[in-house]
């Protein structure tokens, strides 16, 4: 009968023996078949394993050369959409400068009204214009970049409007030259004319201090007094709150002039004249204290002072010193 010991491994070989009690030796144990698929089936399902957790490593930390690719082309947009919102932003810069000039110096020079900022600076309407962006990785840059690029372009359209209005302007910069009050309503070449200017004045009846809003001319009664500028006759009457008889002329681009105390009107409303026409004859009509003409200019419904008006008839030495007169304070003539 035999008897057998436990198995036993070599270190080095690692095979396995047993002991034969009739030879009294040990004998190595050769595997079966089902032994050696058992070890094949351990040994490869070990290699899945570690190869599956290779390929997951790699696919998560290692790019493939097409997303190497892809990254490199989207690096690549990131880089050109930077450069774009900077060019943006200096564009913009650019426009500020234009829409300041704009306002500042050719609409003053034309005496037009500046755009106000509501409508150069109007947003877009909707609340899902960038929407279509709202699902791609960049969609910030994006929506960023498109919203800066229409508002870049509608003002830039606002302005071309504006510049083809300053071209109209320029175009009838002579009609409007002709319009603007520009010379003395009387002839006053000595200045010695001037009886009292535009501002507070002493009233020459209530002995009160009080808004002078023209200029007063003294003359005889009958000297001629002139449309200052081209314009239309709206008014030749004398019901004029104290002006007696009285012309007011249109000139168009918001400016209007006012000739008071006439002792004869030479026009009709409806009529145009020409700067230069005569108009009517000075008289002491209405509130009145002496013969003079009483003259206002008034620009977009606001009397202005008209010593700024009489550039056209007066060298730089006499309108420094029509300045002079208009700036004492002293009794008006109604």
């Amino acid at each position: 009968m035999n008897y057998f010991c436990a198995s036993k491994k070599s270190v080095l070989a690692k095979v396995k023996y047993q002991f034969n009690t009739k030879s009294l030796s040990y004998e190595r144990i050769k595997p079966g078949t089902r032994d050696r698929m058992m070890r094949f089936l351990s040994f490869a399902g070990t290699g899945i394993v570690f190869a599956a957790l290779g390929v997951l490593i790699a696919y998560n930390t290692i790019d493939s050369p097409k997303e190497k690719q892809l990254n490199r082309e989207l690096d690549q947009m990131r880089l050109e959409y930077d450069l774009m919102n900077q060019r943006l932003k200096q564009m913009s810069a650019v426009l500020g400068d234009l829409q300041d000039r704009d306002d500042n110096i050719y609409r003053v020079v034309f005496e037009a009204e500046p755009i106000p900022d509501e409508v150069r600076k109007a947003g877009f309407g909707g609340v899902n214009r960038y929407s279509k962006y709202k699902e791609s990785e960049n969609r910030d840059l994006l929506t960023e970049t498109m919203r800066r690029t229409d508002i870049l372009s509608k003002q830039m359209v606002i302005q071309s409007k504006s510049y083809d209005e300053i071209f109209a302007m320029i175009r009838n910069k002579a009609a409007m030259l002709s319009c603007i009050p520009a010379i003395q309503p009387v002839n006053n070449k000595d200045l010695k004319r001037m009886a009292s200017g535009f501002g507070y004045r002493t009233d020459p009846i209530y002995k009160t201090t009080k808004f002078h809003a023209g200029m007063d001319f003294a003359a005889t009664v009958g000297t001629e007094i002139y449309a200052t500028g081209d314009g239309v006759i709206v008014r030749a009457d004398a019901d004029g709150s104290g002006y007696g008889n009285h012309v007011r002329i249109n000139h168009g681009y918001g400016y209007l002039t006012l000739y008071g105390h006439m002792s004869k009107i030479m026009v009709r409303p409806g009529q145009k004249v020409k700067r230069g026409d005569v108009i009517g004859l000075v008289g002491n009509t209405g509130k009145s204290v002496g013969p003079h003409l009483h003259y206002e200019v008034h620009k977009n419904g606001e009397a202005i002072n008209p010593v700024n008006f009489y550039y056209n008839d007066l060298t730089p030495e006499e309108y420094a010193r029509m300045i002079e007169l208009s700036g004492t304070e002293n009794q008006a003539f109604d």
